[in-house]
C-alpha cells in the first residue's frame, strides 16, 4: 500500500462493535450460568454485551450475605422467601431441599466450569455492562447498597428496548 492509501484506511471510522442484551429474568443457577457464559464469551469475542437483571435475576446481583430488604411488609416477605444471592440460588429443577444445588456446583467445580461469583467477576472484567432493573429494585425494596459492586446504573426497560433494537442477538433467559 501507498502512503496516501494508508492514510486514507487510517481515516476510516472503526466498524461499530455487534451487539448483544441478555435479560436475565431469573434467579435460578441453570438459568444463570447460560446468561453469564454467553455474556462472557461474546464479550471475549469483542460484542459489546449488556445483560439486564429483572425480577428474580436481580437475585444474581445482590451482596452474598444480604438480609431481608425492603420497607414494606410484602417486601419484607417477598425477600424472605426469596433470598438468592450467587452464591445461594436454586435450580429450578430437581432442588432437593438444597442437595441439588450443592451436587450441581460441585459437578460444575469437578469439570472446571467456573461458578457465577466468578463469571460475575470476570463479566466485569470484561466490561460486560450488568444493569439492574430499578423498577424491580423499587418493587422489591432493594438498593444499590444490597447489590454487588461493579454494575452499572439501575436502567428501565425503555433503555433495555432500545439497545434491543440495535442489537444483533437478544436473548431473554
Amino acid at each position: 500500500m501507498t502512503v496516501p492509501e494508508l492514510e486514507q484506511v487510517a481515516d476510516q471510522p472503526e466498524p461499530a462493535k455487534e451487539k448483544m442484551v441478555l435479560i436475565a429474568a431469573s434467579g435460578d443457577l441453570d438459568k444463570a450460568w447460560p446468561v453469564l457464559i454467553l455474556a462472557t464469551t461474546g464479550a471475549a469475542y469483542g460484542m459489546d454485551v449488556t445483560i439486564f437483571f429483572t425480577f428474580w435475576g436481580l437475585s444474581i446481583l445482590k451482596k452474598p450475605g444480604t438480609g431481608i430488604t425492603g420497607d414494606d411488609w410484602r417486601q419484607k416477605m417477598m425477600s424472605a422467601f426469596h433470598k438468592g444471592t450467587p452464591d445461594g440460588l436454586h435450580l429450578s429443577k430437581l432442588h432437593f431441599g438444597g442437595l441439588g444445588p450443592t451436587m450441581m456446583k460441585s459437578l460444575a467445580e469437578d469439570k472446571n466450569v467456573a461458578s457465577v461469583q466468578e463469571l460475575l467477576e470476570l463479566s466485569i472484567q470484561l466490561g460486560v455492562k450488568l444493569w439492574p432493573c430499578q423498577m424491580t429494585m423499587d418493587l422489591m425494596g432493594l438498593t444499590n447498597d444490597d447489590l454487588i459492586d461493579g454494575l452499572d446504573k439501575p436502567a428501565g426497560a425503555g433503555s433495555a428496548i432500545s439497545l434491543m433494537k440495535d442489537a444483533s442477538i437478544q436473548l431473554f433467559i
